[in-house]
């Protein structure tokens, strides 16, 4: 019988009980126009998404934009690529679990391919209370449990998933990462789910820069006991830098995403499964039959909070596509 993972924020960063948070999430698709740029949504082939992680409250609204992209008709599985933030971990982790409940019902583990990926990747396995207690896999799953239902007639023809946690690793092992990714990417059949928040600013955080001028080049580290600077507000900043980020995202250039978090030190947290899909999409694109393909548009962008004060924090939240 297979051992299910719980799902553990339920009742805290989202609602438990199934009509609630049905009703909740529906509301934040249905904000969504039906269509981009005259293309009936999801948009056909958008096979890959970066979306948030937080709490349904702050981020919900704009990882609709995401899921409501997401092309899922042609999935048997969906490969979700989250950060870890309760353990340090370098490479990547499998899941232990043969299920991931959600309120709505449980998502399936495709086993197989979690075997292929650990014997690819030399993957270790997450401790199982380490994967219990991660938000980053778990806040995607009820969102594409509800995707499933509008795309597949029963649970039954539901895709499988695929839960990897990706680990601090540099810009040649996020290429090496990338590499294995390849094949899946390539196949019609494989949907991505990158998890990520953006930039996370305050005390909390650690990270406090400010620029009097909004550049990003031109940054200074306030003290969370500062008064208001006198210059722009705090907030701009912070859209500044993030703004550099999701360019670099938008560029389809994995050097130049890293490039741009070593001179901000943007706390993107998910940089990491960013930098592994941008560095597969790299790879992918080199193939001429595939030289068009692959690359991000950024959908919506949005923070918990327009800092104004020092004292104050935010959290930034960012959906996107790529077609394949």
């Amino acid at each position: 019988m297979a051992t299910i993972r719980p799902a553990d924020k339920a009742g805290s960063w989202y609602k438990k009980k199934p009509k609630d948070l049905r009703a909740e999430l529906q509301s934040y698709l249905t904000a969504v126009p039906e269509s981009l740029d005259g293309v009936s949504l999801p948009i056909p082939g958008a096979r890959v998404i970066i979306a948030p992680h937080a709490g349904y409250a702050f981020s919900g609204p704009c990882a609709a934009w995401a899921y409501k992209t997401l092309d899922l008709s042609h999935a048997k599985r969906v490969i979700v690529l989250g950060p870890s933030h309760r353990y340090y971990l370098e490479g990547c982790a499998a899941t232990n679990f043969g299920k991931y409940a959600t309120p709505f019902g449980d998502l399936e583990i495709d086993q197989e391919v979690v075997r292929e990926l650990q014997e690819a990747l030399e993957m270790e396995n997450m401790p199982k209370r380490r994967e219990i207690e991660e938000h980053s896999l778990e806040m995607h799953m009820p969102y594409l449990y509800l995707r499933c239902q509008e795309s597949f007639d029963s649970p039954d023809k539901f895709p499988k998933i695929v839960p990897v946690l990706v680990g601090s690793n540099n810009g040649d092992e996020e290429n090496v990462i990338g590499r294995a990714l390849l094949p899946y990417l390539k196949d019609p059949e494989n949907a991505f789910i990158v998890s990520s928040d953006f930039c996370h600013w305050g005390g909390h955080f650690s990270y406090l820069p400010y620029s009097p001028t909004k550049s990003p080049s031109d940054l200074t580290q306030l003290r969370k006991e500062d008064s208001r600077p006198n210059g722009p507000p705090i907030h701009e900043t912070i859209r500044v830098i993030d703004e550099a980020a999701m360019d670099a995202v938008e560029s389809g250039v994995h050097e130049a995403f890293l490039a741009t978090l070593r001179q901000t030190r943007n706390t993107v947290c998910g940089r990491h499964p960013i930098g592994v899909m941008m560095a597969a999409l790299e790879q992918l694109r080199k193939q001429p039959e595939n030289k068009d393909k692959g690359r991000f548009r950024i959908l919506k962008y949005d923070r918990s909070n327009l800092v104004d004060m020092p004292g104050d924090s935010s959290v930034s939240y960012v959906s996107a596509y790529a077609v394949l």
